[in-house]
Order: structure tokens, then C-alpha cells, then sequence
């Protein structure tokens, strides 16, 4: 999973500043052939660019990284995470996927599906274009799973996920926490174990789009830590394997709290912006605050002066509840989109955070 940290200027210094990474998250389609329970999306239609804007975005993205790199004299990675809606429902994707390919020597891409389209040929397409990962979901035991999804999808995200290692491509699982299935992701990890997958990693039920009536699913700060203990003992089972490790991810909100995992920040707004489908960006998919369009305003010009996002990377601003922790400078607040699905204010302390004062 690409992340990047904090840049290689102060950000207080505005008008230089330049992270020492860009990962941008294109959501290119909202058309979905599923309709998951927990879903970020309130619609499956809309505004969808034509290819030329699409390219249109890429040069932009492309001529942003050149020129920071150019600034500071040191490569500025790149990385382009491409999901929808599902990405696969758009008849030019395999384009795309192309031009992204095409340009891996200045940025590495992903693909972010449910699955629903990858069988044997698709993987062996996706092997010659190289992308650095292919994501799908897991979200519990088969009941939970499908209860989510949709009847008999644990069973097709399983096949495509047997396609995808078939073809050695790094493949990811992702699981949604929730009150209803945080104390099964230990099966997921070993299903993923099984299966030979790269990275098992999880992140919390942000309430949502059509997901915005799950707020009592959310987890409350003691489930917050079991689950977080379940993740690490999950951690520990899997580093014992001698052969086909899995690696169970703790580089999330909160996650650093518990096993070891690395300190973790929100970078919304500072090493990641996420770009819809017409073109509007937000910080983050899961912080739905537009802050402009790249069909009006240059990528770089909505970086650089766009006071929301200044405020989401200013190393000085401390989250309401935060005050005196010690974890303050490496934490900034945790899970910033869960602080604003629950309080429209992505400046206030993680709900699930034991920690934070209330």
C-alpha cells in the first residue's frame, strides 16, 4: 500500500512546501453492479469525465510531481489509486490502465474492485500491466460477508482473489470494522493466509453515504481496543509461518497504540487527495468537503491555496480532545474522517480513541 509522510519542508511554510509523496485516488465511476450495506457512495449515478479529461487529470497530476521534484532536487514519489463505483463498468478502463502503465517509471497505480469482474483472463491482463497492487474486500465469516455484499459474493471475491495470486499479483484485503463483525477479522486474516495474499489490512466503518444510518455500528472506544488487540495477536499468529507470509497490517489510526504497529497520521489533504468522478477533489474519499474541481482550478494552485487542506496538513493544529497527550505530534487526532461522519468537524479527537479526553 502506497503511503507517504510528512514532506521535506515545514508545512507552516506554505508557499514551498512539498510532501515527500502524492497518492492520489481517482474514482473515475460511480456505477457499482453492488450495493453494499456500509457504502461511503448516495448514489450510484452521476457526472462521468470523458477519457480526454481523464487524461487531462493525469497531466496535471504528472506535471505536479515534475515540478515538486524540481523544487526540492529530490524524487517526489507518485502513486495513482484507481477505483470507482467499480472501476471495471467503465468500457474505457482497460485504456487507462494502459496510459497508467505506461508511465510506471514516474508513479506506481493500483486497482480498487469488489472483485466481481476478475476471473483467469483478467488477472492475466492485469499481469502485463504491472499495477503494485489489486485491492478487494472481505468483511467476515460467509453470513456477515454476504449480508454486506450481497447472496453467494464471499464466494465470487474468493475466486478472484484465487485468480489474482494464480497470476502473482500482490493482492490485498481489505476489512471494514464494525460492531457487528470487528471480532471476526482473525478469520479473514487467516482466509487470507490461505489464500496467499500479500497484505491483510483493516480500518474502521465510516457512517456514510448510504452507509450514513450505521452510526451505532460504529466502534466505541473499548471495542476500539479489543478490536485493535485482535488485529495485533492476528499480527503475531501470522509472523510465525515460515512459508507464504501474509503481512497483517498496523499502519491505521490508533493501530500504533497497540503491537507495535508504526505511528500513523491522517494525511488527507497533505500526501493524499482523492479526485471524483466529474472531476471535484476532496482530502479524502471518506471526507466528503469539496475543495474545488480540476476542470476550474490547476491541481497544484487547489493544493497549495486551498484553506481546508492547509488546515488538515498544519503540524500545529491540535485536535479538540487531544490537549496534553503524548502522542499528539506522531497521532494529530486519528481517524480524521470518522471525526467528521460523526461531528461534521474532522478537528475533534477519534471516537474511538481511549485516549482522548471527552
Amino acid at each position: 500500500m502506497a503511503t507517504f509522510g510528512a514532506g521535506s519542508l515545514d508545512t507552516c511554510d506554505r508557499a514551498h512546501y512539498v510532501p515527500r509523496g502524492l497518492l492520489l485516488q481517482w474514482h473515475v465511476t460511480d456505477r457499482c453492479n453492488l450495493r453494499c450495506a456500509h457504502c461511503y457512495q448516495d448514489s450510484y449515478a452521476g457526472e462521468e469525465l470523458g477519457f480526454r479529461d481523464l487524461l487531462g487529470i493525469l497531466d496535471q497530476f504528472t506535471g505536479l510531481l515534475n515540478r515538486w521534484q524540481h523544487q526540492v532536487s529530490l524524487p517526489v514519489r507518485g502513486h495513482v489509486t484507481v477505483t470507482g463505483g467499480e472501476p471495471f463498468v467503465r468500457r474505457d478502463f482497460w485504456d487507462l490502465l494502459e496510459v497508467l502503465a505506461a508511465h510506471r517509471d514516474r508513479f506506481s497505480f493500483a486497482v480498487l474492485t469488489n472483485g466481481y469482474s476478475v476471473d483467469d483472463s483478467v488477472a492475466r491482463y492485469l499481469r502485463r500491466l504491472g499495477p503494485h497492487f489489486v485491492q478487494v474486500s472481505i468483511e467476515g465469516s460467509q453470513s456477515s460477508h454476504d449480508r454486506i455484499r450481497g447472496a453467494g459474493d464471499l464466494a465470487r471475491t474468493v475466486a478472484a482473489i484465487e485468480a489474482l495470486v494464480r497470476q502473482r499479483i500482490r493482492t490485498v484485503i481489505s476489512f471494514t470494522a464494525h460492531r457487528g463483525n470487528f471480532r471476526e477479522f482473525g478469520d479473514v486474516a487467516r482466509l487470507g493466509q490461505r489464500l496467499r495474499v500479500a497484505r491483510v489490512w483493516t480500518d474502521r466503518l465510516i457512517p456514510m453515504g448510504s452507509g450514513s444510518s450505521l452510526a451505532e455500528q460504529v466502534l466505541t472506544p473499548e471495542e476500539t481496543r479489543e478490536f485493535l488487540e485482535i488485529v495485533h495477536r492476528a499480527r503475531i499468529d501470522s509472523a510465525r509461518r515460515w512459508f507464504g507470509r501474509t503481512e497483517i497490517a498496523m499502519h491505521r489510526a490508533l493501530e500504533f497504540l497497540l503491537g507495535g504497529g508504526t505511528p500513523y497520521r491522517c494525511t488527507a489533504g497533505d500526501s493524499l487527495l482523492t479526485v471524483m468522478p466529474n472531476g471535484d477533489v476532496y482530502p479524502c474519499r471518506r471526507m466528503p468537503e469539496r475543495v474545488g474541481s480540476l476542470l476550474e482550478t490547476p491541481l497544484e494552485e487547489l493544493y497549495r491555496k486551498n484553506e481546508f487542506l492547509r488546515a488538515l496538513r498544519d503540524p500545529s493544529r491540535c485536535s479538540e480532545g487531544c490537549e496534553g497527550c503524548g502522542y499528539v505530534a506522531l497521532c494529530r487526532g486519528g481517524l480524521k474522517c470518522l471525526s467528521y461522519a460523526m461531528s461534521n468537524d474532522p478537528f475533534k479527537a477519534d471516537p474511538g480513541c481511549w485516549l482522548a479526553r471527552r
